[in-house]
């Protein structure tokens, strides 16, 4: 069925009759798509229910990043569902902009504008811009919907091409997908990482939204570097212009606990596996910060390639999920089994570092059945093949 391609899409949506309908599918059922569209369309054009209907099965996905309350008065695109930022990132990050005394934002490349809108909430004025023409349309949309219009200027225009010497700060957000998918080279985001660090270094203040797995190395050494975690899933890096040059910090959202250290650390020693195992969070593991998880809780790696520290004691940390460990064993699925049907595992969550056996095969091969639950890590201990056993800590 159909989705928002062009202006006139978007145009008919805007409509007392487009809104209308939009209002109408908020709760439809996908799989009923096509009774609701013959239905529809005997009172309205067959193109706008097509749109409708694109639009409504957009808003559905974007529920998960946006929230339903903007969702749903929101509008999208395929891409902009897809590329934009998750609502709780970009209102760290707009709140972040606003402890530094910025009042006014270029925001370059902004899709369809969520990092403009909570830019606006956190009571900053936005220039917002995308070459686009629709995406910039659907930004200005959805300044629109959400009552937001007064703050968020958009601008349909070539980022490289705007004036931003008027604003307090720069936020660049370049594509880091193409036809082929994801872009891994800095240089071959659109645009180009280097044309955006050229522009912040010229702000007060600016932040260049990147992937998350950025080599370190190419991070300009007057820039801070933060990775951003939500709910343990790890969104987005973040290079910082105007704060602390070659600092490294994660920040973990919701909580907005945040591990910051002024520069490298040397690496945190392996020792043998100690009562408690940790899985640091994986922002901590992007910014290399495991080594300050590790002194933070007396701890160690166990093996000097695989991001699990050790302990001997349960410290509590925001940064890292602790594991009660009550076996070490070399890597044997026929021993794990006869194990977990000794202790009536039924219930197996598989955890792999530094594995080659994925935890789909573990399972179907050690079929667990049973009342109790067990957590295995497949990993390596001092360089072997290794399976540790046992289960989130504090919990009997």
């Amino acid at each position: 069925m159909g989705r928002v391609t062009d202006l006139a899409d978007l145009e008919a949506l805007l409509t007392d009759e487009g809104r209308g309908l939009l209002a109408d599918l908020r709760h439809y059922d996908p799989a009923q798509e096509l009774a609701i569209a013959s239905r529809l369309r005997r009172d309205h054009p067959a193109a706008l229910v097509s749109a409708a209907l694109g639009q409504a099965r957009l808003r559905q996905r974007a529920v998960a990043k946006f929230g339903a309350d903007d969702a749903y008065r929101m509008f999208f695109t395929p891409n902009g569902v897809e590329q934009s930022t998750r609502a709780s990132v970009a209102g760290h990050r707009a709140a972040a902009f606003a402890r530094l005394g910025v009042r006014s934002v270029a925001d370059l490349c902004c899709g369809i504008g969520g990092d403009a809108v909570a830019l606006a909430r956190a009571g900053i004025a936005v220039l917002a811009v995308d070459r686009d023409p629709l995406t910039a349309a659907v930004a200005r949309a959805n300044a629109e919907a959400l009552g937001l219009a007064g703050l968020i200027e958009v601008r349909c225009a070539d980022v490289t091409e705007v004036d931003t010497s008027a604003y307090d700060a720069v936020f660049v957000d370049p594509a880091r997908r193409g036809g082929r998918g994801r872009i891994f080279d800095p240089e071959a985001y659109s645009p180009p990482l280097s044309w955006a660090v050229d522009t912040a270094r010229r702000a007060r203040h600016a932040a260049l939204k990147v992937a998350p797995g950025i080599p370190h190395e190419v991070v300009p050494p007057e820039a801070e570097a933060e990775w951003i975690s939500d709910g343990g899933d790890v969104k987005e890096a973040v290079l910082w212009f105007g704060t602390a040059p070659g600092s490294v910090r994660a920040t973990l959202l919701p909580s907005g606990a945040a591990l910051a250290v002024p520069g490298p650390l040397p690496a945190p020693p392996v020792r043998k596996v100690g009562r408690y195992l940790y899985e640091p969070d994986g922002a901590v593991i992007r910014a290399h910060l495991v080594a300050e998880v590790a002194a933070r809780l007396d701890g160690g790696l166990v093996d000097e390639t695989i991001a699990y520290v050790t302990a001997d004691e349960l410290r509590p940390t925001p940064y890292a999920t602790a594991y009660e460990i009550t076996d070490e064993l070399p890597f044997n699925l026929k021993r794990l089994k006869a194990l977990l049907r000794e202790r009536e595992v039924g219930t197996l969550t598989v955890k792999k570092r530094g594995s080659a056996v994925e935890p789909e095969e573990v399972r179907r091969r050690v079929k667990p059945k049973g009342p109790n639950a067990a957590t295995v890590f497949l990993t390596r201990v001092a360089g072997a093949p290794t399976m540790l056993i046992g289960q989130p800590a504090g919990r009997g």
